[in-house]
């Protein structure tokens, strides 16, 4: 492919000298010599001005810079140890505050009591928010380790019910 771009290039870049030499020719006589020596140095210039036509157009290997690319699992052992030694909450806190309102709202309209409004204080969702969190962490340990028991990598939805169902009503089963 590369070979047939010069190629082009070549041919487009010489049928263009020819038309610039049929114009521009004066009318003295030349000799066999000279009339070869013109076309041979014609073509190489040609060569040359395709040759870096070419490499214009087409970029080199070399000069390409690339995103380093990581070995598959690296970038998760990675992840997992940031975060393992942050102590930051890994959900937001306002969508987290919205979520709590909202199901605290669903309650209270089912309950006897029927309130519309419910106030929350920052630290109550703040602690709350610590807790789920704290809950879901062990929660999915628990479902990993069973999913790495039953010989596989990819967690399951069967694999977080049987974590459940071992913890027993104490572990987030009713």
């Amino acid at each position: 492919m590369a070979v047939k771009q010069r190629r082009h290039l070549v041919q487009r870049i010489s049928s263009n000298d020819n038309s610039d030499n049929e114009n521009n020719r004066d009318d003295s006589n030349d000799s066999n010599s000279e009339i070869s020596s013109s076309y041979s140095n014609r073509h190489t210039r040609n060569a040359t001005e395709a040759r870096r036509t070419y490499s214009k157009t087409i970029p080199s290997k070399t000069n390409i810079i690339r995103k380093r690319r990581y070995k598959p699992g690296v970038l998760a052992l990675k992840e997992i140890r940031k975060y393992q030694r942050s102590t930051n909450l890994l959900i937001r806190k306002l969508p987290f505050a919205r979520l709590v309102r909202e199901i605290a709202q669903d309650v209270l309209r089912r309950g006897p009591f029927s309130m519309d409004e419910v106030r929350w204080h920052s630290s109550a969702l703040l602690a709350l928010q610590e807790a789920s969190e704290c809950y879901l962490t062990h929660l999915l340990e628990d479902s990993n380790l069973c999913a790495i028991h039953a010989k596989r990598v990819t967690l399951m939805q069967k694999d977080i019910q049987l974590a459940r169902r071992i913890r027993g009503p104490w572990g987030g089963l009713s």
